[in-house]
């Protein structure tokens, strides 16, 4: 392969970077911007979500210890109430953690990796 062959072939992958940056910049403003209006949307449902279901709970927890109040199964009840929101804390602190993290800018990241193959194909 002749030297003026190869500088050719360099000379046209990076005319190829040069033109996928400012693609690239495009693309990355778009997924920041999805991102962002996606995480927002998120976080303020289960902000919603955790303020209803934690007020729902309590007033359900004291209805539950007030019923009792005048019985002889006032401690168990109580003690009964305190262990199923340990045993909910637990079960959701697992189910939290077993999750899987969404994927951020995987479509740019797809597109850059498409672009290193194409690349990788060019100068073989």
């Amino acid at each position: 392969m002749s030297i003026r062959l190869k500088v050719t072939r360099w000379r046209n992958v990076g005319r190829f970077c040069i033109e996928r940056a400012a693609d690239y910049g495009e693309l990355l403003g778009i997924e920041l911007d999805e991102t962002r209006k996606r995480l927002v949307r998120e976080l303020s449902a289960l902000v919603a979500l955790a303020v209803a279901g934690l007020f729902t709970l309590s007033f359900l927890c004291i209805a539950i210890i007030a019923t009792a109040w005048g019985t002889p199964y006032f401690l168990p009840v109580v003690w009964g109430v305190a262990a199923t929101w340990l045993v909910l804390s637990v079960v959701s602190l697992t189910i939290v953690r077993a999750q899987k993290p969404s994927r951020s800018f995987h479509v740019l990241k797809d597109e850059i990796r498409d672009d290193i193959d194409t690349l990788k194909e060019a100068l073989r």
